[in-house]
């Protein structure tokens, strides 16, 4: 889960790392006391915000009230600006850049650096300038390693960089994060440091252990209605394209991916992600409710695919929650293929044959997806 910038940045600042002044305007929200100059910074979870116009530093109250408006109304990749920050900004002699990634294959987290920071850093030049190390996944260790790296840097960049990476190494394990990158480090004359811009991605199976990122994301639910979601569910969803064609009701992570990836291949458009665990069910519809929902309100829709491989889950009981959740969510009239394996998979098809057979039900994975992309291209 990647943090809006604003966001990210309140959980350093907790930790005693240094940031800029900040305050968070929503669209719509015409009161808020705006003293100048300050930076306006679209809020949205992808990088390249300053090359699409997202940010803009603005002399004069009249300017950052236009530029919010301005902001407000952008969609950058594919992300409608739903929220700005306002930043105090930073007076600096340097730029430079510093993150840490998990880094999979390694089993460990590459340290990257480099004396230039800013919008270029990932041109190409810039790449060839960048240096790298690897730590374990331990504050001490990335400390260590960030030291020896911050050693081939510039004098009037080194010691801010081995001042800052400590506190930041330190956060990045705090917030079980997978991605820290800090991009500009602000560097003044005096050698005291600054985060410019911020990415942080924090792995969300956290949550649960990380109460001050639960508490900020419920505060901020409006801009994380996904992972609000998953901490009153339980259970994992995405909203891949809100012009997708099919939407998906499926149980585990791999193979919903795998669906996205075969159906996506087919030239079809996958409306959302979906873990929904049905074996957090406990006899209630109110999680199935709930995707029914969000798939009903998408404009695009022209199928729905279920996909629940039951171990232990009885399908039967299933079958009775889908019907049970169809019924309260009659807004929802696209075709319904469910692909049905495992335990009472007989029962489960004469249920909800007996109640006339609103779903089409298929043992089979292929012929599941088969038959949604009929329907798909038989609405188009």
């Amino acid at each position: 889960m990647m943090l809006l910038e604003h966001d990210a940045k309140e959980l350093l600042r907790a930790r005693g790392v240094p940031v800029p002044s900040a305050m968070l305007v929503r669209r719509g929200d015409n009161s808020a006391d705006i003293t100048a100059p300050v930076v306006v910074k679209a809020q949205v979870p992808v990088g390249g915000r300053g090359k699409a116009g997202g940010i803009a530093l603005c002399r004069t109250e009249e300017e950052a009230r236009a530029a919010l408006a301005r902001i407000l109304a952008m969609t950058i990749k594919g992300h409608p600006v739903r929220s700005c920050g306002l930043e105090a900004p930073v007076v600096f002699a340097h730029e430079a850049y510093l993150s840490f990634i998990i880094d999979p294959v390694a089993g460990g987290v590459r340290i990257l650096m480099s004396a230039s920071g800013g919008v270029h850093v990932e041109d190409e030049s810039a790449r060839a300038n960048l240096l790298s190390a690897e730590s374990a996944v331990d504050a001490r260790a990335m400390t260590k390693a960030a030291i020896s790296l911050a050693a081939r840097l510039p004098d009037t960049i080194r010691v801010a960089v081995i001042d800052a990476a400590p506190q930041l190494a330190d956060a990045f394990i705090a917030l079980e994060g997978t991605l820290l990158e800090i991009n500009p480090l602000f560097i003044a004359a005096d050698g005291t440091w600054t985060i410019g811009d911020c990415k942080l991605v924090i792995d969300d199976n956290s949550l649960e252990r990380n109460a001050a990122l639960s508490e900020l994301l419920t505060r901020h639910g409006d801009l994380y209605p996904e992972m609000v979601l998953k901490i009153e569910q339980g259970f994992d969803y995405v909203e891949l394209d809100p012009n997708g064609d099919i939407g998906l009701v499926t149980t585990g992570a791999g193979l919903s991916m795998q669906l996205i990836d075969e159906l996506t291949a087919r030239g079809l458009n996958p409306f959302n992600f979906c873990d929904i665990r049905t074996g957090g069910f406990r006899g209630e519809p109110d999680r199935l409710i709930d995707v029914l929902q969000r798939i009903a309100a998408a404009p695009s829709i022209r199928a729905v695919l279920i996909n629940f491989f039951a171990g232990s889950t009885d399908l039967a009981e299933i079958a009775r929650l889908l019907l049970v959740s169809l019924d309260r969510v009659p807004q929802l009239t696209a075709p319904i293929t469910a692909r049905m394996i495992g335990n009472n998979y007989d029962q489960a098809r004469a249920i909800i044959k007996a109640a006339g057979d609103p779903i089409d039900v298929e043992p089979d994975l292929e012929r599941a997806i088969d038959l949604t992309v009929a329907n798909v291209r038989g609405a188009a």
